[in-house]
C-alpha cells in the first residue's frame, strides 16, 4: 500500500510549529490512535476519511485532523458524516467484519474540536474609593465606635432600596439639638433587664427597679427566654462605647421593672405601672393580652386606678407617659380596639412599619392608633442589645419594637422641655407626625388642619427631629375637661346583670343607628372646647360577637369605625358594656349630632341585638381657671349594668370642670416568621380589617333609629329628684320598712336555730356556721350556711354550691396563694398565666372572653420580642 504523500513528510511536519487552521473551510477533529491495536494511522484515516493534519500538541497517540466542511445544501445541523462512521466502526462485530473490529480497536476516542470563547481573568478596573455611608458620615462625625451603629437602620437608613426618611431620623437631633435623654428615667414594664450588660450597666436606675415576679429587688432576666426588655432597653439607653449600637436617648437612664416572667396579680400589676413614679417619666409597656382575633379584655379596676394615679400624680402632677405597642395579631384579624388597654386615652399607642416605609402584616390597625414607629419586616429586623455583657440582637421586631423607639425619643423631648405634660406629648405625637405612603387608600381628612389619619398608620411616623424642634417651642395645653353623656336605652334595652340581656332592637346586615345630640349649652356647661379623645360604651347581645362592627360618625361627617368583624371571635357574650376609644375626632367641635352605627356581617344562625350606648367627650377647658377637678376611678367602674349604676361624679359644668384620664394597656405578640416577613404593600385597612371604606353620612336615613330626647339618660333628672323634699321622705321610709323588715328576719332566724339545736343529727355530722363563704363538707353531705346572702337573696342554693365547690378546689392543694381569686372561679387564675415572646395557641387573657362565651380568661397575655 502507498501511504499518502503527507505521512511521509511526518518527521518534519512535527519537527516544525503547529499547523495553520482553517475552521473556515474545514471541520477538525482529535484522534487517538492505539498502534497496538490491528490498523495503522493511515488505515484509521482513510477508513475516516479524513486528513492527518498534526500530532495534538504533545499527547502521544493523538492526532488532530481534519476534513473540508461540506457544502451548505449538504450540512445538518444535527449530523456529523465522520462521528457517524466513527460510531459504525465502533459497534462491528470482530466475528463477522474483522477489519472494521481492527480499526475500532485502533481508534479508542474521537471527538469533533468546537471553537469556544476563554475570557481574560485581567484585574478589574481601579475604582475611586465608595463615598462613606450615611450612617459612617453620622458615627465618623459623632465619634461613635459601637460596632454595630452602621446596622441600626431604625436610626440612619443606608439600605439603597429604601429611603432616607425611613427612620427615627435622630441624628440630626443629636447633632444639631444637642439633646442625649440626660437626666430622664425610663421604665421597662417587662420581663426583667439585664443590668450586667456592657450596653446598659452604665445607665442603669437600680433605685427605680423591682422584680414583681419574684419580689425581688434587681429585676435580672433569669428565664432562657428573658431577652424582651433587656432588647427593648438597648432601643432608649444603650450606651456609647464599642459594644452593639447605641439607644435613642443614650444618655438617658433606664429602670426594668419585671412582670412577664410569670404569674402576677392585679395588685402587683398596678403597682408595678406606678412604680418609682415620683422619678419615672415614661413606661414602656410592650406586652398585652392574645393577639389572636379572639379575646377582648380590659384592666381592672385597681389597674385602673394605677394609670390614673400614675396621670394625676405622675412627674409631679404632669402625669405619667404610658407608651403601649398596639399589637401583633392583624395577621389573625385582630385590632386594638378590642384591647382595653391600647385603647385607653393615657396610652400613646403606637404600631409599626419597616424599612420602606410599608405596613407590617402584624401590626394591628384600629381607631385608637395614635403613631407608628419603625421597626421590623421586609426582611429587616432591630438591631440592639442583648441579654448578656456583650451580647448585641439582630432579629428584634414588632410592634413591640416600636413602642420603645418612641419612648426613646420621648426621652429625648422631656429632657428639652421638663414641663411637658402627658397630654403635650400627646399633642406633638399628632401635630407633627410625618404622613408617609400618602397614596394609601386607608388616608382620610380629619378635623386638623393638615392632618390625616389612617388607622394602620395613625397620624403618621414619629420624626425625631421635627417632634423636639416643636416641643422646644410648644405652648403648653390647657387643662383636660370631660363630658359623660347620658345612656341611650334602644326598645327598653337593659342588663341587669353580666351578660344578662333583655330587650334591644334586631341587628340587621344594613345596621341599625342612634343618634346622640350635644349641644352648646351641654359643651359650654362641661367648659369643653376642641375634641381630644372620644369614649364610646356599647351594650350588645350577639350569639357571636365576631360578627358585629360598630362605628361612629361626627356632628361634621367624620367616621371612625370602632369596631370591626374578627372572623376567629366565636365568643356568645356580645359587648356588655365594651368601652371603645378614637382619636380621629381630635380637633372637632363636640357640638350636634352624633350617629352610631352598629351592624351584623352576619353568620347563619347567629343574630343579636344592639340595647344601648353612652359617649364620653374628653377635650381642652375654655376656662383654664375653671378645670380644678381631677377625674378619679369610681368605685362602680366595673359594674356595666344597663342602665349604668353610677357612682355620683361631678357635674360636668364649668365650676367643676376636671382633668380628666382614663386608662391604658398592652397589647403584643409576633408571629414566629416576622423577621423574614416582607411588609405589606399599601392597602385600604387591612385585609382582615376593613378600616377604610368611605365614611357614610350623618344625615342620612338609617334602617332603624333611636333619637333621645333630654330626659331618655338614665339619670337625666337624678339632680331634680335630690332636689325634691317629697323623695326625701319617700326614701327615709323605705329606710325604716327596711331595717325593721331586716330585725324581724333575723329574729325569725335566731328562733329557728334554737329549735334546730334540739332536732337529731346524723352521727357525727356537724353544723358549722360562716360568714359568707362556705365549702361542702365531704362527711354527711351537709353544706356550710351562707345566713347573710340567703337573708337578702343575693344567691341561690346552687350558686353557694358551686361557689363551695369551687373553694374546696382552690384549698385542696395545701392553700391558696397570694395572687389567687377565688371570686373569679377555676377559670380566671392569672396566676397560671405564662408570658413569653412565641406567638400565642390559643390561650386568653385575663378577663378576655373565649369563643365559647366563657367571660373570664383562663389564659395569659403574651408578649412580642
Amino acid at each position: 500500500m502507498l501511504l499518502p504523500w503527507s505521512l511521509l513528510l511526518l518527521p518534519t511536519v512535527l519537527a516544525t510549529r503547529p499547523a495553520k487552521r482553517f475552521y473556515d473551510t474545514h471541520d477538525y477533529y482529535v484522534l487517538e490512535h492505539n498502534p497496538d491495536g490491528g490498523a495503522s494511522l493511515a488505515e484509521a484515516a482513510l477508513a475516516l476519511g479524513v486528513e492527518v493534519v498534526e500530532q495534538a500538541g504533545h499527547l502521544a497517540d493523538h492526532w488532530l485532523v481534519r476534513v473540508e466542511k461540506p457544502s451548505l445544501g449538504a450540512r445538518s445541523e444535527e449530523s456529523d458524516a465522520i462521528l457517524e462512521t466513527y460510531e459504525r466502526l465502533r459497534r462491528a462485530t470482530p466475528n463477522i467484519d474483522r477489519r472494521s473490529a481492527n480499526l475500532a480497536a485502533s481508534m479508542p476516542f474521537l471527538q469533533r474540536q468546537v471553537l469556544r470563547q476563554r475570557v481574560k481573568r485581567a484585574p478589574p478596573p481601579v475604582k475611586p474609593p465608595p463615598e462613606p455611608s450615611l450612617a459612617q458620615t453620622v458615627a465618623d462625625k459623632m465619634g461613635i465606635v459601637d460596632p454595630l451603629f452602621t446596622h441600626q437602620w431604625h436610626l440612619v437608613n443606608d439600605f439603597p432600596e429604601s429611603s432616607p426618611e425611613h427612620s427615627m431620623n435622630v441624628a440630626p437631633a443629636w447633632e444639631e439639638l444637642g439633646l442625649t435623654g440626660r437626666g430622664i428615667i425610663s421604665s421597662l414594664v417587662d420581663d426583667g433587664l439585664d443590668y450586667t450588660s456592657e450596653d446598659l450597666k452604665d445607665n442603669f436606675d437600680a433605685w427605680d427597679s423591682y422584680d414583681f415576679n419574684d419580689h425581688e429587688n434587681l429585676p435580672y432576666p433569669k428565664l432562657g427566654d428573658d431577652h424582651h426588655g433587656t432588647r427593648c432597653a438597648g432601643q432608649i439607653a444603650a450606651v456609647r462605647n464599642t459594644v452593639c449600637g447605641v439607644g435613642i436617648a443614650y444618655n438617658s437612664k433606664v429602670a426594668g421593672v419585671r412582670i412577664l416572667s410569670g404569674p402576677i396579680s392585679d395588685a402587683d400589676e398596678a403597682a408595678s405601672l406606678n412604680y418609682g413614679m415620683h422619678n419615672v417619666s415614661i413606661y414602656s409597656c410592650s406586652w398585652g393580652p392574645p393577639d389572636n382575633g379572639k379575646s377582648m379584655e380590659a384592666p381592672g379596676y385597681l389597674i385602673k386606678k394605677a394609670i390614673v394615679n400614675g396621670i394625676n400624680n405622675g412627674r409631679n402632677g404632669l402625669g405619667s407617659i404610658f407608651v403601649f405597642a398596639s399589637g401583633n395579631g392583624a395577621s389573625h384579624g385582630d385590632h386594638c380596639n378590642a384591647d382595653g388597654y391600647t385603647n385607653s386615652i393615657y396610652s400613646v399607642t403606637v404600631s409599626a412599619i419597616d424599612y420602606k416605609g410599608l405596613h407590617p402584616y402584624y401590626s394591628e390597625p384600629c381607631a385608637a392608633n395614635m403613631i407608628v414607629a419603625y421597626s421590623s419586616g421586609s426582611g429587616k429586623s432591630i438591631v440592639t442589645t442583648d441579654k448578656g455583657e456583650n451580647s448585641c440582637a439582630s432579629t428584634h421586631g414588632g410592634t413591640s419594637a416600636a413602642a420603645p423607639n418612641a419612648v426613646g425619643v420621648f426621652a429625648l423631648a422631656l429632657e428639652a422641655r421638663p414641663d411637658l405634660s402627658w397630654r403635650d406629648i400627646q399633642y406633638l405625637c399628632i401635630l407633627t407626625a410625618r404622613q408617609i405612603n400618602k397614596d394609601d387608600p386607608d388616608w382620610e381628612p380629619t378635623a386638623l388642619p393638615d392632618r390625616m389619619y389612617s388607622y394602620k398608620f395613625g397620624f403618621g411616623a414619629l420624626d425625631a427631629y421635627e417632634y423636639l424642634k416643636a416641643a422646644q417651642t410648644w405652648q403648653l395645653v390647657k387643662p383636660q375637661v370631660w363630658f359623660h353623656s347620658p345612656t341611650i336605652q334602644l326598645n327598653n334595652g337593659t342588663m341587669a346583670s353580666l351578660e344578662q340581656y333583655s330587650g334591644g332592637t334586631l341587628i340587621t346586615q344594613e345596621g341599625i343607628t342612634s343618634v346622640m345630640t350635644v349641644t352648646s349649652d351641654q359643651a359650654s356647661a362641661a367648659n369643653l372646647d376642641k375634641l381630644e379623645h372620644i369614649n364610646v360604651k356599647v351594650w350588645i347581645d350577639h350569639t357571636r360577637r365576631g360578627d358585629v362592627e360598630v362605628e361612629i360618625t361626627s356632628p361634621s361627617g367624620i367616621r371612625s369605625v370602632l369596631g370591626t368583624k374578627r372572623d376567629s371571635d366565636a365568643a356568645k357574650t356580645g359587648f356588655p358594656g365594651w368601652t371603645f376609644m378614637s382619636v380621629k375626632h381630635w380637633g372637632e367641635d363636640p357640638v350636634g349630632d352624633w350617629v352610631i352605627r352598629v351592624s351584623d356581617q352576619g353568620t347563619e344562625g347567629h343574630n343579636g341585638s344592639f340595647l344601648g350606648w353612652n359617649m364620653i367627650f374628653w377635650g381642652s377647658a375654655i376656662d383654664a381657671s375653671k378645670a380644678t377637678a381631677l377625674f378619679e376611678v369610681p368605685h362602680d367602674e366595673d359594674d356595666v349594668a344597663l342602665p349604668p349604676h353610677e357612682t355620683p361624679r361631678p357635674s360636668p359644668t364649668a365650676t367643676v370642670a376636671t382633668t380628666t384620664k382614663q386608662h391604658a394597656k398592652p397589647t403584643e405578640h409576633l408571629p414566629s416568621d416576622h423577621v423574614s416577613a416582607p411588609g405589606q404593600t399599601p392597602t385600604p385597612g387591612n385585609d382582615d380589617i376593613a378600616l377604610s371604606s368611605a365614611a357614610p353620612s350623618a344625615s342620612g336615613t338609617p334602617t332603624a333609629s333611636s333619637v333621645p330626647t333630654a330626659d331618655e339618660g338614665w339619670f337625666s333628672d337624678m339632680s331634680n329628684l335630690v332636689k325634691n323634699q317629697a323623695w326625701f321622705f319617700v326614701a327615709l321610709g323605705a329606710v325604716v320598712i327596711f331595717g325593721a323588715a331586716t330585725a324581724f328576719f333575723f329574729w325569725r332566724r335566731a328562733r329557728a336555730r334554737r329549735l334546730s339545736e334540739y332536732a337529731s343529727l346524723p352521727v357525727g355530722d356537724d353544723l358549722p356556721m360562716s360568714g359568707l363563704g362556705g365549702a361542702r363538707l365531704s362527711s354527711g353531705g351537709a353544706t356550710r350556711t351562707k345566713e347573710l346572702y340567703d337573708a337578702f337573696g343575693e344567691v341561690s342554693d346552687d350558686e353557694d354550691d358551686d361557689d363551695a365547690d369551687e373553694q374546696t378546689r382552690l384549698n385542696a392543694g395545701g392553700g391558696r396563694g397570694y395572687h389567687d381569686d377565688p371570686r373569679r372561679g377555676s377559670a380566671t387564675r392569672l396566676n397560671e398565666a405564662q408570658y413569653r415572646d412565641e406567638p400565642e395557641l390559643g390561650q386568653r387573657g385575663s378577663g378576655a372572653t373565649s369563643p365559647e362565651g366563657a367571660t373570664h380568661s383562663d389564659g395569659s397575655w403574651e408578649h412580642a420580642a
